[in-house]
């Protein structure tokens, strides 16, 4: 995954870049199967993705056997991040002194390209997998759902913990995930392994959070499920 043209980076500071529109949708379409409209470039409520935003803290910080990453905000085009370093601690902060992102570290690091780089294209390719082939049959098994008109599906964390960084062509593999329902709003849990061939190396977890939770309706769902299936394929054509 060449990350570098998903981005503008600062000339003058290799810590600053910002997103464009195209972008952010093109990563979201095109590298993380996510259809979602939000990343649309004429979406008026449009963020930038947050697999994107940590792909590019990986690219330029490098990796460590803990990484811990919580979202505070959401990302639109324009805004100039700064990478800021604290002792094992990074804050990504925009122009407006909001911080958008943070991750705490711990253990080994390496700054190993090749490693980093398949390692955020097989994490991003499972995101890719959250909805519907994760998502929709967990909502099922609690008889919820979001909103077919607004759906708010929001990436609140995630965890990566390896054994060790002495491997190579890093995949991810689903493990257990879960959907903690409480009234119209819900918790989701989207586990994976990680393995160098057939050996394990790793593990982590993903998680985000649901709003505006209803009853689940079969024939309401299948819709959104169509939908999102010929947006997919729309673009794909388009490509």
């Amino acid at each position: 995954m060449q990350i570098d043209q998903y981005f503008t980076p600062n000339p003058g500071n290799p810590d600053q870049f910002s997103f464009s529109r195209a972008q952010a949708s093109d990563f979201a379409k095109f590298v993380a199967n996510d259809y979602n409209p939000i990343h649309d470039i004429d979406a008026k409520r449009f963020c930038v993705p947050g697999d994107l935003l940590f792909a590019v803290s990986l690219a330029k910080s490098g990796l460590n056997q803990q990484m811990d990453v919580d979202f505070a905000d959401m990302v639109v085009d324009g805004v100039e991040l700064t990478l800021e370093h604290k002792d094992q601690e990074e804050i990504l902060r925009g122009g407006n002194d909001k911080e958008y992102l943070h991750i705490h570290r711990r253990g080994a690091h390496s700054d190993d390209p090749s490693i980093i780089s398949q390692l955020s294209e097989s994490y991003v390719a499972y995101s890719g997998k959250t909805f519907p082939h994760i998502l929709v049959p967990l909502m099922r098994e609690q008889g919820v759902m979001i909103n077919p008109a607004r759906p708010l599906v929001i990436y609140e964390s995630a965890r990566i913990e390896l054994d060790h960084l002495d491997f190579s062509e890093p995949r991810l593999e689903g493990a257990e995930s879960s959907l903690a329902v409480d009234g119209k709003r819900g918790s989701v849990r989207l586990g994976f392994d990680i393995f160098c061939g057939e050996q394990k190396v790793g593990h982590g977890e993903k998680r985000m959070v649901l709003s505006g939770l209803r009853e689940f309706d079969e024939a309401a769902m299948q819709a959104v499920v169509d939908y999102y299936n010929e947006r997919t394929k729309s673009f794909s054509r388009a490509s």
